[in-house]
């Protein structure tokens, strides 16, 4: 197949996409694919080899068969760039406009989470009414979080309510919509999905970071954490993490791939951080270490998306619009 990988963007993620592009790109190869990258730069121009792209609906991308949007943060894995890829009718690896941002905001998914009974920490929305009186009763350390944004930028760690209101001010810098969470305490775990209808759940892996708190500067930087995979954990929860994955992953929509993030206090009770629809995708991300101790390695992973993108744009080929 013929690939469009697209790298880069607007968001502040722009560094980690382009580096999951570059992998994505030579994984393609390797599984015989032909890739096709496209850089979209910080101003929203496409461009390969440094030729502009045009967009035009109907005529394809570059007369490729799917294309693979290694997009992290806004404007990418927000739903945007999927609503473009529909536009020009053509095969996308990941989750949909709906399904992408949902997950994209936290706020949003949490509540969805919230109504269908899964567990994870409490949280507010600040601004809403009461929502101060909310996060009083959380305890602390809060952690407080631009509500649509990944790779742990804009967040704070409030030990002392007084810091509160500064810390949403911090926030508000990246996104009006802010989330206060609740302190939970335990191991941090990742487990990667894979699937359209059948979804499979790699082993869970534990996230140790060598910092205060696993922040942009320690999940990017050589050295800044370790992944035990599998999870140091019995085979009762590792099956329990592995269930609640997949059913997080269902709940929100999602197709394609995702990893979904947990906490898991010392009672082994896992509990629900967050699912990302388009994580890292380097061949060292947790997303593809994950599945490498599993047994699909970085290629065939590659190979096995952009064939789930295919055959899910064909199945949506039998509904009338």
């Amino acid at each position: 197949m013929r690939v469009v990988v697209l790298a880069g963007g607007r968001s502040s993620e722009r560094e980690v996409s382009l580096r999951s592009g570059e992998a994505v790109a030579a994984g393609l190869e390797q599984a015989g694919h032909e890739a096709l990258q496209v850089t979209i730069s910080r101003d929203g121009a496409w461009s390969r080899d440094g030729e502009p792209v045009e967009l035009v609906p109907g005529a394809g991308l570059l007369g490729a068969d799917a294309a693979f949007p290694a997009l992290h943060g806004p404007f990418g894995e927000d739903g945007s760039v999927q609503g473009l890829l529909e536009w020009l009718d053509l095969p996308y690896v990941g989750s949909d406009v709906l399904a992408s941002a949902v997950c994209m905001d936290k706020l949003t998914l949490k509540r969805l989470f919230a109504e269908a009974g899964v567990p994870q920490v409490d949280f507010a929305a600040a601004g809403e009414p009461g929502w101060r009186e909310r996060c009083a009763g959380m305890g602390l350390p809060l952690w407080v979080k631009p509500s649509r944004l990944g790779s742990s930028i804009g967040i704070s760690r409030v030990d002392d309510l007084a810091e509160l209101e500064a810390a949403v001010a911090a926030a508000e810098r990246h996104d009006p919509r802010v989330i206060v969470e609740a302190h939970a305490s335990g191991r941090e775990v990742e487990c990667s999905l894979l699937g359209n209808e059948a979804i499979e759940a790699s082993l869970p892996g534990e996230v140790v970071a060598h910092g205060d708190w696993y922040d942009y500067e320690t999940k990017y930087r050589d050295g800044g954490m370790e992944l035990l995979v599998p999870a140091p954990l019995g085979d009762v929860e590792i099956a329990a993490i592995r269930e609640l994955a997949i059913r997080a992953f269902e709940l929100a929509g999602c197709a394609g791939l995702a990893r979904c993030d947990f906490f898991v206090p010392a009672d082994g009770t896992a509990l629900v951080n967050e699912l990302n629809t388009m994580p890292g995708f380097t061949q060292t991300s947790v997303y593809a270490k994950l599945w490498e101790a599993s047994g699909l390695g970085y290629p065939d992973l590659c190979d096995r998306l952009v064939r789930l993108a295919a055959e899910r744009h064909e199945r949506s080929r039998a509904y009338e619009y």
